[in-house]
């Protein structure tokens, strides 16, 4: 298929503003946007800039805005587009070059909700790991999934609003702890999202659910998050 790509482009040591360039290139319905970023990159413009790593959907680097919703470059097909593709950087982070965006605003806020286990109690006698029961382990299993790659957050208007809103992704990390039941800060962590840049400020638009590529039930687990900080009830 004949695509013609359309790429934002921003160098700062040049540009003032941003612009886009547009490239055509024949692809395979199944050559993923990825695949023709380095296309891009590797025979027309050697400065593109992009962030990826694996390239399988599990590091979540290559978040990028394309055609309109925030997507992985190395899970979205051509096919799914048509022939126009326009792809630019994730939204409500400064843009430091090309499609690189900073992600240190989302990640500081995303350490904000002490993402790590908390448990001081001593370790069973027989030396062993703390035991869970499946029928635990499945309240939290599904924010399990997040591979942090800010889909969710940049698309939330909220955090667009100011980037000191935790966002949807620091939300689905504390839920992971928070349900967890071998956890021991559950009612520390709800204090936290229970403050100005936390909850209250989710409007239940449904953008994070929509833009994550693991497929989180994002808005629900919040409803949990909401509900929890409410009745104190986690367990």
């Amino acid at each position: 298929m004949q695509v013609t790509l359309k790429i934002f482009r921003y160098d700062p040591e040049k540009d003032t503003n941003g612009h886009y360039e547009t490239y055509s290139m024949q692809a395979e319905p199944t050559d993923r946007v990825l695949d023709m970023l380095e296309f891009v990159k590797g025979t027309i413009d050697g400065t593109l800039s992009f962030r990826r790593s694996c390239a399988h959907g599990i590091c979540g680097s290559d978040a990028m805005l394309i055609n309109g919703s925030n997507r992985l470059a190395c899970k979205t097909l051509a096919q799914e587009l048509g022939n126009e593709i326009t792809v630019a950087p994730i939204m409500g982070l400064k843009v430091i070059k090309d499609l690189i965006v900073d992600m240190e605003p989302f990640f500081n806020n995303y350490k904000e909700v002490l993402p790590y286990f908390i448990n001081e109690s001593p370790l069973p006698e027989d030396g062993k790991e703390r035991l869970q029961s499946q029928e635990a382990r499945a309240v939290f299993d599904d924010t399990t999934k997040c591979i942090l790659c800010a889909a969710c957050t940049t698309s939330c208007p909220s955090f667009w609003a100011s980037d000191d809103y935790f966002g949807p992704a620091a939300f689905v990390t504390a839920h992971r702890f928070i349900f967890d039941s071998r956890d021991e800060a559950a009612s520390e962590r709800l204090q936290i999202i229970s403050e100005t840049s936390g909850l209250a400020r989710c409007h239940t638009v449904f953008n994070c659910t929509m833009a994550c590529p693991r497929e989180i039930q994002i808005t629900k687990a919040i409803g949990e998050l909401k509900l929890a900080t409410i009745t104190g009830k986690v367990r």
